[in-house]
């Protein structure tokens, strides 16, 4: 037989039907909550929940997440919700009318109903509480409240207290004056119950066809109706075994139920159902996942088992070619100052005689490519001590404490071969300047390079040697005497210094008799170490490619004028119109760099397409540039607008055809006027200094500024204007000769201005000749 229930899934039935006395509920697997009853009967909250715990502790208690727990179809022993709801009806009314017998038993008879030991239990403690607070009450004399009373007993288990209940009741009764009734048909047949009776044992034991012999007694109600509770309860427990599976299975496939077997109820849950506790289950499983794996890269970032190679590698002594001073040039002035350094670690003792003390940090400033890397080097080669390397950089990770405890390893590891020197470059990554407005984690690592640089003692032979770019942006406390005593600048290399390193880089390479290392260091200004040594390996490597027996001094302009104008790329295709454009382009800058007093001097001007230009001009002062006079800055101005004002003032493209290609001469002219306004203070606004970043300059006087700037592009535009349009016919023939030639240089642009051949028939036989040996 197939039914549904409104609370539940589908229902199958496959047992007989069974005569019911009472309806029964079928209880499944849900959670209902009962609080919104709780308005039915005046109660305290907390004696509600203790009820509500006593009859459905499975609704009281937090269910337990497990892998069974999802995939289990199988239903959990709770009521339905409207069985709850009667329930806790029922129990306010009862609460509210004690003394009304219906009331109570109303609540009593759904309680049994639903078949669950705590409802047994409630009702035995209903009953209880009433006769040890209530004994007048009407239920007391109630037979069928008392018959539920002792069924509950003999549900729980507790059988051997029938007879003690039985005795309560009817001394109950007497001491109320309420006589005693006796059961009928008594008078005839009296029943033979003995003085001490023990129903319990009696009904079990005892056979019903021969009666023991005991005195006749004349039994009361109560215990009358205990007999029948225990008797009722000998009969259910002497049904026959349940059918077999098999006997089962055909009763349910033939529809017949079968009269001796119990009701087999299945229940099914809806569909859906498992996929709420597998989500919860997921989330669980996210949840920890995710703390374990955080726990797992922390424990690996500190124990280095991820790391490539040897976890203590950075805080070894740098092994290597050793650096002396006389492989620096160009610094003299700051090898002289390290070189008390050197002396120090060689003697520590020499110093501490007449009570001086050596500095415990020295901080090397400069532009990049002055060499500040290769002075510390050289001080750990002259002293004979193990130098120790690190980036600031290597200190900033994304756990927080792990660039403090690096710095930590590193002082430990440089004490340990002391004498030694720990050189940290790029200082600004760790030692930038500290805001209030930083969070604390930022700051761990500076305050622990703090600590570590002020905690040496005097007798510690370990000097920390720094190197940044930036000094102005060091924090005041990291840069203070104490920590960094010495502030050693390194500036790019003037006329001597650049012959000297070309002259040391020059030594493993042959080069030809034309090469004079005085010439190239004049034509190579504000070049850095760094781009000399990348001159000389680019000039090597360029000879090389073209086979020939030694670089010559083509080889290094090949090599220079790659650094600073950019690779050529003679390979990208311009149309004649895009190439004579260009070319009137450059030519407009070179014109006005030749012609404009001040300006610094012409070096080469080229059409070919280098770096990420389509042509390019170069100037180089003739010596190094300490300081730029306010001429200078105009002459550099007009230069920079030369090339746009060539293109509006040929004929063919005028001026609604000016291409985008000045941008960059646009924004050079544009950021040279704003410093000369703001910085150096060459506008009608006096020598007055404007930060940027200031918000207390006025919206007035920011026009002003604005007003000035304008003022002095537009004069550079003005003046390159009437420079070339009183040299027009020179700039056709220097544009000419520049898409003939592509690339002139500062002698050659003289003689095409004077109208003079470039080359006679002899240098271009030449030329071709070299250039077919050389491809050879």
């Amino acid at each position: 037989m197939l039914g549904k229930s409104p609370f539940m899934g589908m229902l199958r039935l496959s047992a007989a039907r069974t005569a019911i006395s009472k309806p029964t509920f079928l209880t499944c697997g849900r959670t209902f909550s009962i609080l919104s009853a709780q308005a039915l009967r005046p109660l305290s909250t907390r004696s509600f929940l203790e009820r509500r715990a006593t009859l459905f502790p499975a609704l009281s208690q937090r269910r337990t997440l497990s892998l069974g727990s999802i995939f289990s179809s199988k239903p959990q022993g709770t009521p339905s919700p409207h069985v709850v709801a009667l329930i806790t009806r029922l129990e306010a009314e009862a609460n509210v009318y004690p003394h009304e017998v219906s009331k109570q038993m109303a609540l009593f008879e759904a309680l049994i109903d639903t078949n669950m030991k705590s409802s047994y239990e409630l009702v035995l403690t209903r009953w209880e509480k009433m006769c040890e607070f209530d004994p007048s009450s009407p239920l007391l004399q109630s037979p069928d409240a008392f018959k539920i009373y002792l069924t509950c007993l003999e549900k729980t288990g507790q059988s051997a207290a029938i007879n003690a209940a039985v005795k309560r009741r009817d001394d109950l009764l007497t001491s109320q004056g309420v006589t005693i009734a006796v059961a009928p048909n008594t008078t005839d047949k009296p029943s033979q119950i003995p003085e001490d009776v023990n129903i319990a044992l009696s009904s079990t034991d005892a056979s019903p066809a021969q009666p023991p012999t005991l005195p006749l007694v004349t039994p009361t109600v109560s215990q009358v109706i205990a007999q029948q509770v225990l008797s009722k309860s000998n009969q259910l427990g002497a049904t026959p075994p349940p059918p077999s599976t098999a006997d089962a299975l055909k009763l349910s496939t033939s529809g017949e139920p079968s009269r001796s077997g119990p009701m087999e109820v299945t229940i099914v849950e809806r569909k859906g159902a498992w996929i709420p506790r597998l989500v919860r289950f997921l989330v669980l499983v996210a949840v920890s996942s995710f703390f374990f794996l955080v726990i797992l890269s922390v424990f690996f970032e500190n124990t280095g088992f991820m790391k490539a190679g040897p976890r203590q590698s950075q805080f070894e002594p740098s092994e290597g070619k050793t650096v002396m001073f006389s492989d620096v040039h160009g610094v003299d002035e700051a090898k002289e100052e390290l070189e008390d350094v050197v002396a120090f670690l060689k003697d520590p003792s020499a110093f501490s005689t007449l009570g001086g003390k050596l500095p415990k940090g020295v901080l090397l400033t400069g532009p990049p490519g002055t060499g500040k890397t290769l002075l510390a080097r050289a001080v750990a080669g002259e002293a004979g001590v193990p130098f120790f390397f690190a980036s600031g950089s290597d200190f900033e990770e994304m756990f927080v404490g792990v660039g403090a405890k690096r710095v930590r390893e590193l002082f430990a590891a440089a004490r340990k071969k002391q004498p030694a020197i720990i050189f940290i470059d790029e200082l600004d990554a760790v030692g930038g300047k500290r805001s209030s407005r930083d969070q604390q984690y930022m700051k761990q690592t500076l305050n622990q390079l703090l600590v570590e640089m002020d905690g040496f003692q005097q007798s510690e032979g370990v000097i920390v040697i720094a190197a940044t770019n930036f000094p102005e942006s060091l924090d005041q406390a990291l840069v203070r005497p104490g920590r960094f005593d010495r502030n050693i600048a390194v500036p790019l290399p003037d006329v001597r210094g650049r012959v000297h390193i070309l002259q040391h880089h020059l030594r493993g390479i042959t080069v030809g008799t034309d090469v004079d290392p005085k010439i190239l260091a004049r034509g190579t200004p504000g070049f850095s170490g760094a781009d000399l040594e990348n001159m000389v390996n680019q000039a090597a490597i360029h000879a090389s490619k073209l086979h020939a027996t030694e670089v010559s001094i083509r080889h290094f302009e090949w090599a220079k004028d790659r650094i600073l104008m950019g690779a050529e790329r003679r390979s990208q295709f311009l149309n004649d119109k895009s190439k004579l454009a260009t070319a009137y382009h450059e030519g407009g800058h070179a014109l006005v760099a030749l012609y404009t007093d001040g300006a610094m001097p012409l070096h080469k001007v080229t059409c070919v397409p280098r770096g990420h230009a389509l042509g390019y001009t170069s100037q180089l002062p003739l010596d190094d540039r300490t300081s730029i006079s306010f001429k200078e800055y105009l002459a550099e101005i007009d230069v920079s607008m030369g090339g746009r004002v060539a293109e509006e003032l040929i004929l063919v493209y005028g001026s609604d055809n000016v291409s985008s290609g000045a941008s960059s001469d646009i924004r050079h002219a544009t950021r040279t006027a704003q410093a000369m306004v703001k910085q150096w203070g060459f506008s009608k606004l006096g020598p007055i200094f404007y930060d940027d970043r200031d918000t207390s300059v006025s919206p007035r006087r920011r026009e002003q500024i604005e007003e000035e700037v304008t003022n002095l592009v537009r004069g550079g535009e003005s003046r390159a204007t009437a420079l070339l349009t009183s040299k027009i016919d020179e700039l056709h023939r220097l544009a000419r000769a520049l898409v003939e030639h592509e690339t002139l240089n500062l002698e050659e642009v003289e003689k095409v201005v004077k109208g003079e051949p470039i080359r006679n028939i002899t240098e271009v036989l030449e030329e071709e000749i070299s250039n077919i040996e050389s491809q050879s």
